[in-house]
C-alpha cells in the first residue's frame, strides 16, 4: 500500500494536466449511499424497483410516485465534502488538475469549492419548470409539499439525468476533450460498469492511468497503478 501510495504522489508530481473522473464512492465517505453495494440503494425494498423510478417514464406517468422516492433518497443538502473533495480542490489549486468528470449529481465538488467540474448525469441543485423553463434551487424542490410546482403551474423537473434519457451533448464532448487531452486520469470510486460514462476511459491517450477502487473493475488490465482501498485512506495520504 505504501509502495503504491508513493508511485501516486510522484505521478501527480510530475503530471501538468490532470483529468480526475469520479463515480460514486467519491460520496460514500460523505454519507451519500450508492445504488449498487450491498447496501446501495438497488438492494433496498421500495414499492417499485429503484431503477424503474428513475426512469424518465415513470416521471412522466407517475410523478407523485417518483417525488416520494427523489425527495426521500436524493436529497444530499445536508451532507458534507469528505476528504477526497478537499483534496481534489487542492490539486486544481496547484493549476495541476484541469478538470473533474463526475457521474454524481450531489453538487459535493462545488460544494467544496471545485471550479472545472463535468457533471455527466446533472445535479440536484438544478431544477427547471417544464412549461416555462423557470430556475428553482434544490431547498423550493425538497421542501415542496408533494410534486414540486412552479409559479406558471407547470411540473418542475430536476436537472438530472435519468434512465432513457440522452446524457447532455456538451458536457460529454467536454468530457472527452479534457480526457484526450489529459496526460494522467485518475478514475476514482466507480465500479466502470454504467455506460456510456464507464466508456469514456476509451479516450485518455496519456502516459499514466491510474484506478482507485475498493473492488477491481473490468478496465484494471489497462491501468498503471490500481489502489484497492477506501478513498479517504488514499487522499489523506497524499
Amino acid at each position: 500500500m505504501d509502495d503504491k501510495i508513493q508511485k501516486f504522489r510522484q505521478l501527480l508530481e510530475k503530471s501538468n494536466n490532470i483529468i480526475f473522473f469520479g463515480g460514486a464512492g467519491v460520496s460514500t465517505e460523505s454519507g451519500i449511499p450508492d445504488f449498487r453495494s450491498k447496501d446501495g440503494l438497488y438492494n433496498q425494498k421500495y414499492d417499485y424497483p429503484p431503477e424503474e423510478i428513475l426512469s424518465h417514464s415513470f416521471f412522466i406517468n407517475n410523478t407523485s410516485e417518483f417525488y416520494k422516492f427523489y425527495k426521500d433518497k436524493m436529497n444530499s443538502l445536508n451532507y458534507k465534502p469528505n476528504i477526497t473533495h478537499m483534496k481534489l480542490v487542492d490539486l486544481e489549486n496547484t493549476s495541476k488538475l484541469k478538470g473533474i468528470i463526475t457521474q454524481n449529481i450531489d453538487g459535493l465538488h462545488q460544494k467544496a469549492g471545485s471550479k472545472n467540474v463535468y457533471e455527466l448525469h446533472g445535479s440536484v441543485l438544478r431544477n427547471y419548470c417544464m412549461k416555462c423553463g423557470k430556475f428553482y434551487n434544490a431547498d423550493y424542490v425538497f421542501n415542496s409539499n408533494g410534486i414540486p410546482l412552479c409559479s406558471c403551474g407547470g411540473i418542475i423537473k430536476p436537472d438530472v439525468v435519468l434512465y432513457d434519457e440522452n446524457l447532455d451533448s456538451n458536457i460529454l464532448k467536454n468530457s472527452i476533450l479534457a480526457i484526450q487531452n489529459a496526460d494522467l486520469l485518475i478514475v476514482a470510486g466507480t465500479s466502470l460498469t454504467v455506460y456510456p460514462a464507464s466508456g469514456l476511459i476509451n479516450y485518455f491517450n496519456g502516459n499514466n492511468l491510474v484506478l482507485l477502487n475498493r473492488d477491481s473493475t473490468p478496465y484494471d488490465y489497462m491501468a498503471d497503478l490500481v489502489i484497492n482501498e477506501s478513498l479517504g485512506e488514499v487522499f489523506e495520504k497524499i
